[in-house]
């Protein structure tokens, strides 16, 4: 199998590093960080000027591409340029709204999600674990529609969006695989509040409350015959759209590392000439390698027609990611001393980013045992 980019692709990814390298310092970021927006307006609208939100789409949904190496592409650029715009929701959302009951009824905000429109996937509820299935949210189908009552946690860009798409239990028990439906909720219908938040790796989030929240009947994105394939789907996206901008952000952390250990004298000597640190080194550079071969995998993975074989391969992608994400910011940190620690440098912020990867979309420990269950299930299938 190929794995190597395709040229469109490369193209893409010199054109996304070039321009967050020449228009993104840390400081415009902080800067975008501490705005009421969480993110920088005019920066978003270039990378979406520039592709890299259509490229996050299926052709059939209007966009440039959607496989599994084009959200790898997107997403490593911007985990090397610590992007905090709202990428992350233009794809899950997007990947889920194509494969909607009727995906021509949502051509329009995909429309808009092509040209920039900020929207979010409103899943993640107190209390589940990362458990995918876990809706404590409920809908109650009316004459008029539907009525949503419910709480959902930490939506990534939550107070910005545009419009949430919001699981929510029709019926069965809190943790039951089916009887999961998703409806469209936008901003501004009575009856939802949101309280944001800045987190503490320079991104934004917010809780999402909803209280009989009434939506009309055309508001169904799945029900609950295919939710679960549908939410499956955009929570695998978003785990190797995590697992790619963790790869780039140690890509950037190792060589922040070597540079330092090769200007940092001691002793009358750079301290990379040190036999101890040269080991520790390596064993940075053998998890950065690690997790490319897991991103690439899981990448092809997306693309396959076995979606058990996809989330088995995403799981380890993500629990590699976890492991090697967390050695390698407790790691430069420690190799770059006292300094590593502070503010001022751009690699403090990348250490914090890679530990909260860790914890979205479900960590390490979560994802190992996802991968040994899925691996039981193929081998019994087999």
């Amino acid at each position: 199998m190929d794995f190597s980019l395709t040229d469109d692709q490369r193209m893409l990814a010199d054109s996304l590093d070039r321009y967050l390298a020449q228009r993104y310092p840390i400081d415009r970021r902080h800067a975008a960080a501490a705005t009421p927006q969480g993110y920088d307006v005019d920066l978003w609208a270039g990378l979406v000027e520039l592709g890299a939100v259509p490229a996050l789409l299926p052709e059939s949904a209007g966009g440039l591409g959607g496989g599994g190496f084009d959200i790898a592409t997107v997403f490593e650029s911007a985990g090397r340029a610590l992007v905090i715009e709202p990428l992350l929701g233009a794809a899950v959302v997007g990947q889920m709204l194509a494969r909607a009951d009727a995906p021509q009824a949502w051509a329009a905000w995909l429309e808009r999600l092509a040209a920039g429109a900020v929207v979010a996937l409103a899943h993640e509820e107190p209390d589940a674990h990362y458990e995918p299935t876990h809706v404590a949210t409920t809908a109650q189908h009316d004459a008029g529609g539907w009525v949503l009552d419910g709480h959902k946690a930490v939506v990534p860009h939550g107070g910005q969006a545009e419009g949430w798409l919001v699981s929510a239990r029709l019926s069965g028990a809190v943790r039951d695989a089916e009887g999961i439906a998703l409806f469209w909720v936008p901003r501004g219908t009575p009856g939802v509040s949101v309280r944001t938040y800045p987190r503490i790796d320079g991104g934004g989030a917010a809780d999402v409350t909803l209280t009989a929240v009434r939506v009309p009947a055309d508001a169904l994105v799945a029900g609950p015959a295919r939710a679960r394939q549908v939410l499956a789907h955009g929570l695998a996206c978003g785990a190797l759209a995590l697992c790619a901008e963790a790869l780039g952000a140690m890509e950037v952390a190792l060589r922040m590392t070597r540079d330092y250990l090769q200007t940092r004298r001691q002793f009358g000597r750079p301290i990379g000439s040190f036999q101890a640190l040269q080991h520790r080194a390596v064993d940075l550079w053998m998890a950065v390698e690690q997790s490319r071969s897991a991103v690439i995998n899981a990448a092809a993975a997306f693309d396959g027609d076995d979606p058990l074989e996809r989330d088995r391969l995403i799981a380890a992608a993500k629990a590699t990611i976890g492991r090697a994400g967390t050695q390698v910011a407790e790691e430069s940190i420690q190799l770059h001393g006292g300094i590593g620690m502070t503010w001022e440098l751009p690699l403090s912020h990348y250490a914090k980013r890679l530990v909260m990867i860790d914890h979205e979309f479900g960590d390490e420990d979560h994802h190992l045992a996802r991968f040994i269950a899925l691996s039981r299930e193929r081998e019994a299938r087999a």
